[in-house]
């Protein structure tokens, strides 16, 4: 595709292609003859020639169609969306206009859960720190590595108890870990304790698993209270998008010992 590829357009309208699509995404998107969104310069004039015949876009959830992207193609009908998050799509303004917004929601479900108890195991046990502790040298000048924590018995609370949640928690159980989480709302079926806040969750349990979705009503919602609250032997565990953290305050605390630890 390039975006000379501009061809009579179908009575159906037209398909819009925005951002770079995974190859195999891009062949089967190809056999609907698109146009593609440019960038810089040329995009203003080129909204201006096809904007009208614009019915559906196809991104992913790096890209998505932006307030002023969607703004500008009056009749857009569908966003096709690869990819879980939603939050570089402007869903508001979809739903005002009545235009479908669909996403890829269980794809990744297993691979993130596992990712959220790789980067557990690894903030309690330290695998990489003893790793490159090895590399450098250090065991023959500075001794043994530090002692590490237990996993089993560890209080976990999760941030969001949806589908990447329950998968985090249903691996978690075996290990012998305590689950509890913090959701919009109570879950009816399951057993784990639930607390009102995630400043309450936080100041209950060891590690605090984030696994909401992104996008500006979840933005900061890690703030430094909620990280205040897990305390110096407290660790974070995010596998939602970084918007959901206070960075900053992250950063400091990590660095002044407020925190055990990241991942």
């Amino acid at each position: 595709m390039s975006s000379g590829d501009h061809h009579a357009s179908s009575s159906g309208g037209r398909v819009l292609a925005v951002g770079p699509l995974p190859p195999w995404l891009q062949a089967v998107v190809d056999k609907h003859d698109p146009l593609v969104l440019p960038g810089g310069a040329e995009r203003e004039a080129f909204l201006a020639e096809h904007a009208a015949s614009v019915h559906v876009a196809v991104t992913t959830s790096f890209t998505g169609v932006g307030s002023e992207l969607m703004a500008a193609l009056p009749n857009l009908r569908a966003v096709i969306n690869f990819g879980t998050g939603c939050d570089s799509t402007d869903l508001a303004q979809a739903e005002r206009r009545g235009i479908g917004v669909s996403n890829t929601p269980d794809v990744l479900t297993d691979c993130v859960a596992d990712t959220a108890v790789a980067l557990l195991l690894d903030a309690l046990r330290g695998f990489a720190a003893a790793d490159r502790y090895v590399r450098q040298g250090r065991w023959e000048t500075e001794g043994p590595f530090r002692l590490t924590r237990k996993v089993g018995g560890t209080r976990v609370g999760i941030l969001g108890l949806g589908r990447i949640g329950r998968a985090v928690a249903a691996r978690l159980e075996p290990f012998g870990c305590r689950i509890a989480y913090h959701n919009r709302r109570r879950v009816a079926d399951v057993g784990y304790p639930y607390y009102d806040s995630p400043v309450a969750l936080a100041e209950a349990v060891d590690v605090l698993v984030v696994a909401v979705t992104g996008g500006p009503e979840t933005a900061r919602l890690v703030d430094r209270s909620v990280l205040t609250a897990l305390g110096p032997d407290g660790y974070l565990v995010n596998v939602s998008r970084g918007s959901v953290i206070d960075e900053e305050a992250l950063v400091e605390l990590l660095a002044t010992g407020g925190l055990a630890g990241a991942g």
